[in-house]
Order: C-alpha cells, then sequence, then structure tokens
C-alpha cells in the first residue's frame, strides 16, 4: 500500500512554547513550519509551499484574520484555521467572513483533538484539489465525471456501513447495529448517546447511507463548539449586512443537508435559547436565514448525538422536553470500549491490516496491556495507541514498551478494585431496575394511575415520572 506525501502545516503564533508545542504534536504526521508573528508567516508562505495554515487571533501588529486575510488573497487554496484562547462572536463571526478560515480552535487546546482537526483539513485540502481537476474534467468529458461520481458516491456508501464499527462476534455493538439498520429506512429522528470516542458519527454515518436518503448529502455540525450567534448562522445561514462582519449571504447546514441528514453532535451542549430556534425549525420543516424576511423549506432528516444523560437533562429543565422528543425519536447507546473488551483484538488487527507497513503484529504483552487498560479515551484512545506503536516500532513485532506509559503498567490494588465493580455494573444496574419497576408498579396501583399522586409519594416532578416510565419500559396504567 502507498503512502500519500505529508501536507505541510505553517503555524503562527508569538508565544514561543506554544510554537513548540504545536510543533512536538503536529512532528509526526506533517511537515511543520512555524513562525512568530504575521510578517514572519507571510515571508515563510512566499518560500515554502503550505497547505494548512494555524493562525493564533491575538498577536503583536496584524491579528490572525488579518494575517489570513492576506493569505487567503494571495493562496486561496490554503486551509485556513484560528487557533485562540478568546470566544468573542465578532472575531469568529469576521474570521469566517473575510479570512474564510476552516475553523476557530480553542485554547487550551487537546493534541488528539488537534491533530484529528489538522488531518480533517489535510483531507479537505486534497478534496479541494480533486474537486478542481474533475471541473476540468467535466469541460472536457461529463459523461466520464457523471460516471465518476456514481463511483465515488458507492465508495462512500461502501465505506460508511455499519461494519465500520469493527467488533466481535460476541460483542454488544452487534444488537446496536441490528437495531440501527432495522430503523435506518425509516425517516425517523435518530439520538446517538455514549462517551466521546465511541464511534457515534460512525454510526450516524451508517444509518444514513442505510436510508432512503442515501444519495443526498450527509451534513455534520458540533453543536458544542461554538457559541450560539456562530451556531445560528452556521445552521440557518444568513443574508448579506444581517450583522456587522456578514459581507456575503451564507447558506446554512439545514439547506446543504436538504433532502439528505443532518448529523448535530453534542446536541446537550446548546443554550436554552437556541434550542427554542432548533425546536421552531424541526416543528415547521423550515429555517430562516438570518437577515431574511423570508422562510425555505428544508426536507432533511436529524440524527443527534450526546455524552450527557439528556433524560436527566430535562428533568433538571436544562435541555427542553419538547425538543427531546424531536430528536429522540429512537435512542441507541453506544457502549464504551471498556464495556466491550472482546473489540480491542478486532480493532487492533483492522488498524495493523491497513496500516502501509504491512506485516506488523502487536506482541502478545502488548495485547495484553491494551486489553487491560481502561480506555477512557475509548476507540479513538486505542487508534492513537496503535499509531503510537507502528511509528516508533522498527520491526514486524510490536512490543509493549512501545505503549503509552499509562497502558503498559498493571492497574494498582484499587484500580483493579475498581474494574471488577465497573464489570459487575451492568449486572447492578439491571437489578435496580427491576426494583425501580416494582416501586413504580405498586405506586401507580395505590393510586389508580395518578400521575400527580404517584409523582408526589416517589419525590419525583411529573416530567421526572414520565421520563422513568419510559425508560422502564412501562405505561401510565402499568398493573401491579
Amino acid at each position: 500500500m502507498s503512502t500519500r506525501p505529508r501536507l505541510s502545516v505553517l503555524v503562527v503564533d508569538d508565544e514561543q512554547r506554544s510554537l513548540e508545542a504545536l510543533r512536538r504534536t503536529l512532528d509526526d504526521h506533517f511537515s511543520v513550519f512555524t513562525a512568530a508573528s504575521a510578517d514572519e508567516g507571510l515571508a515563510m508562505m512566499e518560500r515554502e509551499f503550505v497547505q494548512i495554515v494555524v493562525s493564533d487571533q491575538r498577536m503583536p501588529g496584524s491579528s490572525g484574520v488579518e494575517f489570513l486575510r492576506g493569505v487567503r488573497a494571495r493562496w486561496p487554496d490554503t486551509v485556513r484555521l484560528i487557533l485562540s484562547g478568546y470566544t468573542e462572536a465578532q472575531d469568529i463571526i469576521a474570521g469566517i467572513n473575510e479570512a474564510g478560515i476552516w475553523q476557530y480552535l480553542l485554547k487550551p487546546w487537546h493534541p488528539d483533538q488537534l491533530l484529528l482537526t489538522l488531518q480533517s483539513a489535510a483531507e479537505l485540502w486534497r478534496l479541494q484539489q480533486e474537486n478542481q481537476r474533475l471541473t476540468l474534467e467535466l469541460r472536457a468529458s461529463p459523461e466520464h465525471l457523471a460516471l465518476r461520481v456514481a463511483n465515488l458516491r458507492l465508495k462512500a456508501k461502501a465505506q460508511a456501513g455499519f461494519d465500520r464499527l469493527t467488533r466481535a462476534p460476541d460483542s454488544p455493538l452487534n444488537a446496536v447495529c441490528a437495531l440501527a439498520e432495522k430503523i435506518a429506512p425509516h425517516d425517523l429522528p435518530v439520538l446517538i448517546t455514549g462517551e466521546s470516542g465511541t464511534g457515534k458519527e460512525l454510526l450516524a454515518r451508517a444509518i444514513h447511507y442505510a436510508s432512503a436518503r442515501a444519495e443526498q448529502p450527509f451534513v455534520v455540525e458540533n453543536c458544542g463548539a461554538m457559541p450560539d450567534t456562530l451556531l445560528e448562522s452556521e445552521l440557518f445561514g444568513h443574508k448579506r449586512g444581517a450583522f456587522t462582519g456578514a459581507i456575503e449571504s451564507r447558506v446554512g447546514l439545514f439547506q446543504q443537508a436538504d433532502g439528505g441528514t443532518l448529523f448535530l453532535d453534542e446536541i446537550g451542549e446548546t443554550s436554552a435559547a437556541f434550542q427554542v430556534k432548533l425546536l421552531r425549525v424541526l416543528q415547521e420543516g423550515e429555517v430562516r436565514p438570518v437577515g431574511s424576511p423570508r422562510p425555505v423549506a428544508v426536507d432533511v432528516r436529524i440524527i443527534a448525538a450526546t455524552n450527557r444523560n439528556l433524560e436527566a437533562d430535562v428533568v433538571s429543565g436544562r435541555f427542553r422536553e419538547d425538543l427531546y422528543y424531536r430528536v429522540a425519536g429512537i435512542t441507541l447507546y453506544l457502549p464504551a470500549l471498556r464495556e466491550r473488551p472482546q473489540d480491542i483484538a478486532p480493532i487492533v488487527t483492522e488498524m495493523l491490516s491497513k496500516s502501509a507497513l504491512t506485516g506488523r503484529r502487536m506482541s502478545d504483552a502488548a495485547m495484553r496491556c491494551l486489553e487491560g487498560h481502561a480506555w477512557p479515551g475509548n476507540v479513538r484512545e486505542l487508534q492513537n495507541e496503535v499509531r503510537r506503536a507502528l511509528a516508533l516500532g522498527d520491526g514486524p513485532m510490536l512490543a509493549a514498551d512501545l505503549l503509552s506509559p499509562r497502558v503498559r503498567q498493571p492497574p494498582h490494588t484499587s484500580a483493579a478494585a475498581g474494574d471488577t465493580a465497573f464489570e459487575d455494573s451492568s449486572l447492578l444496574k439491571h437489578q435496580l431496575e427491576r426494583v425501580e419497576a416494582q416501586l413504580l408498579r405498586a405506586s401507580m396501583a395505590r393510586h389508580k394511575g395518578n400521575k400527580t399522586h404517584v409523582a408526589d409519594e416517589l419525590g419525583l416532578t411529573r416530567v421526572g415520572l414520565r421520563m422513568k416510565l419510559m425508560r422502564l419500559g412501562l405505561s401510565d396504567d402499568t398493573p401491579p
């Protein structure tokens, strides 16, 4: 398997310590250039062929937006990102509209998340180049291009199936994927819950490509990554002049996803004010771009995801109950990797088989370390460990000493006890739910189904009672 050439990243930041940390994080995957000011950055751009630029926002002299505006004018194909510790909406909007930035990243940054974002930026640059080449082909042969687009669509569909969630024959994921595959053809909103790194976006893509909307767009937005004003503009769009910095109209993601699927990641992080606006769109099936006098009809299937307990957030009032029922037509829970340790070996095997360095395999000791780790970062953390071992190893056998210290060190006695407790947690949860269901049935029988009296007796709100009945699969008139 041939490897693709590394792309070049220019990092501009006036803090030397920040530049060094960014270089260390990106060096294994990119050719990294650094500059301590906008002027140094422009000089570097003139000397080197750079595909991705990451700039701090607040620097002496030119700001990041001003610098990237100049980059956009002279090197429009570069993918431009801002990395800043400030979240003023005006800075973000100006960056998007004036400098055409692709992502606005916040400090302090996490190495894994930053690397994933830069890898996505690299893929975007490659796709832009492919798009330009295909545009030239279109002028010469539209029939050839149409065939190529159809083939690419088939390839995308093949790479987004339920088998992309790598798992063992006895994995708990099998039941989740079977249910997801069953409901995929039905135009039903889906809520995917689970910890970060469990593969919620992969499952959402699989649902989309198994549905009747597979030929239409699959659009992704992370609702927890930006303030309300920017999120509203991103999802609903805006008209030119709608606010300061809106120098051109923007089509929102709802319109871009028309006919297809919109994946709203981290929907539980949205504010109460934004939830009202989102609810209105879902109820009416139309969006009103910011600054527009007229709404635009959209036909979009919503798949939402969260790592929060939305049921508890509904009870506490943090998340709107009516919006919850709009997005949770059916709820799918993706178990954490520690809940399915049998999947570790298949995931590692698949990653090694797809590596450019063929013939590599984990030693028995390394596999024991991997299978004994709790994986708080889930599949994403496991993937990073395998990549680390591949990068550091120089032979066919990847030994345990190539793994991070936190992975290869044996668990302490207290940790082992905690792991045992965790293994028993699913049984304990089941037993607690049985007791809870028995109490609810008994109370419903005593009060002849009067939910107000039942809620008072159990110290719940009516909303909380209703959520418990739904979670336990009990109807309002459940007999004892």
